[in-house]
C-alpha cells in the first residue's frame, strides 16, 4: 500500500519537528485516503511532551467542525520522535484507533507513514508529489 504526500507537507513536518526538539511536535493531516495534500501543526498538550504527544483538543475539534461544514477532510495525524526512529512506539500502537486514519512519524531524519487498522499499524510506502 502507498500514500502520496505533497513535498510541502513533508517540508512542513520536518521543519516543525526540528523546531520543537527535544519535544515531540504534532498536528493534523488533510486529504484523502491515499493522498495527503495538507498538514497543520498543533500544540502538543501531553503531560510529558518529550516522550508523548497529544494534539490540542481545541484544534482537533475546530478541524472536525470545519470538515463537517465542507472544509478540508482530516486524513490523519503526524508527530515526531526527536530522540528516536520514525517507527511507532508501543504508546503509538496502543493509542491508534482502528479507524483507517493515516499516521506520519518523523524521526532520525526519516518520515514514515502508517494506517491504523484492526490488526494494528500497517506501514505504507510514501510517494512524494
Amino acid at each position: 500500500m502507498r500514500v502520496e504526500i505533497s513535498r510541502c507537507v513533508v517540508e512542513l513536518i520536518q521543519r516543525e519537528a526540528e523546531a520543537a526538539a527535544p519535544l515531540e511536535a504534532c498536528g493534523l493531516l488533510f486529504g484523502e485516503e491515499h493522498l495527503i495534500s495538507g498538514a497543520e501543526p498543533c500544540a502538543n498538550v501531553a503531560e510529558e511532551p518529550d516522550t508523548r504527544f497529544e494534539i490540542d483538543p481545541a484544534a482537533l475539534f475546530a478541524a472536525l467542525r470545519a470538515e463537517r461544514a465542507g472544509g478540508r477532510r482530516i486524513a490523519g495525524y503526524w508527530h515526531s520522535h526527536p530522540s528516536g526512529e520514525a517507527s511507532p512506539s508501543a504508546t503509538d500502537v496502543a493509542m491508534a484507533q482502528p479507524d483507517g486514519k493515516l499516521w506520519l512519524i518523523a524521526g532520525g531524519g526519516d518520515l514514515t507513514a502508517w494506517r491504523a487498522t484492526r490488526a494494528g499499524l500497517e506501514r505504507l510506502k510514501i510517494e512524494l508529489r
